[in-house]
């Protein structure tokens, strides 16, 4: 029978067309990602770019159209880009999973791919020790919460350039975690990059109380949009205390507010340590996903 006789042959065989042109662009791709990989050497956060990585998703989002799923299309590219870093040196997740609570480990397999170690942890402080150590090159963590006497967080502030950083914000795009919606946050050795959609993290030292509305006042009045998160105290007694806060947009080392904290509020603030950002998450409006209730 004839192509003109039997239409879903001609389908088909167009079909595999398109597979074998789909199989040769991400060999391709492969080729070009160790190219890189090559230019850029044996630095040890080199090949993990998360801002990057969330740039080239939301452009492919934004210019996608037709019937396939944009949640579908993300999945897949997760995949891909996670497999390719496998590619490029060592990588593994370390999660927060105590006993049989395996929500992260979830957001961690439907973001970093379905191939790349996972080990779980029965501490956020565990996960936090595991990527400064260099055993895992990212980790989950949940986000922080109020009550939380000894948050994990407290392991990112300090002056050591080899602490680990917020990198990103899980989910990053729809996952299949099923009954009540979570979040996380990813750690790692990277520094953050700017994406054009970003939140910045905060951690502001006073060695005595400040009220919520004169912080996010003084932040304000500098040219911030903050969001307090958590606030620590020292168990010990002292007056120490530790403001975590998230603000609009990307903060680096060369923000000239930060400073200015300090100068400007040296006898409320001791000290200010950006400790990451993240690419701001697609929504379900962008992935054209219905709400959830």
């Amino acid at each position: 029978m004839s192509a003109a006789q039997n239409p879903l042959s001609e389908l088909r065989r167009q079909i595999d067309e398109i597979d074998t042109a789909l199989h040769d662009l991400i060999m391709r791709r492969t080729e070009v990602v160790q190219e890189i990989a090559a230019v850029k050497g044996s630095s040890r956060a080199a090949y993990h770019l998360p801002g990057r990585e969330a740039e080239v998703v939301r452009r492919l989002v934004r210019r996608h159209q037709g019937a396939f799923p944009k949640a579908v299309l993300v999945r897949i590219w997760r995949e891909m880009i996670s497999s390719l870093i496998r590619l490029q040196g060592p990588f593994s997740v370390a999660v927060y999973a105590p006993g049989d609570r395996l929500t992260y480990w979830d957001l961690a397999r439907d973001h970093y791919g379905a191939l790349t170690p996972i080990v779980a942890h029965a501490s956020a402080a565990q996960v936090v020790s595991s990527v400064t150590d260099g055993a895992a090159q990212i980790g989950i963590v949940p986000m922080p919460e109020q009550d939380d006497t000894d948050p994990w967080w407290r392991g990112l502030v300090g002056n050591d350039p080899k602490l680990p950083r917020v990198v990103g914000r899980l989910p990053f795009g729809a996952g299949n975690l099923r009954g009540e919606p979570r979040e996380a946050l990813a750690i790692g050795l990277s520094e953050p990059q700017s994406t054009g959609h970003d939140r910045s993290l905060l951690v502001i030292e006073t060695m005595r109380e400040i009220s919520r509305s004169g912080l996010k006042s003084t932040l304000t009045g500098l040219g911030f949009e903050p969001a307090l998160m958590q606030a620590w105290r020292e168990p010990s007694g002292s007056d120490r205390r530790l403001y975590l806060l998230e603000i609009a947009g990307y903060s680096d080392a060369e923000d000239p507010r930060l400073p200015r904290l300090r100068e400007e509020h040296r006898e409320d603030v001791a000290q200010v340590w950006r400790i990451g950002g993240y690419a701001v998450p697609l929504t379900a409006e962008e992935l054209g996903l219905p709400k959830r209730a």
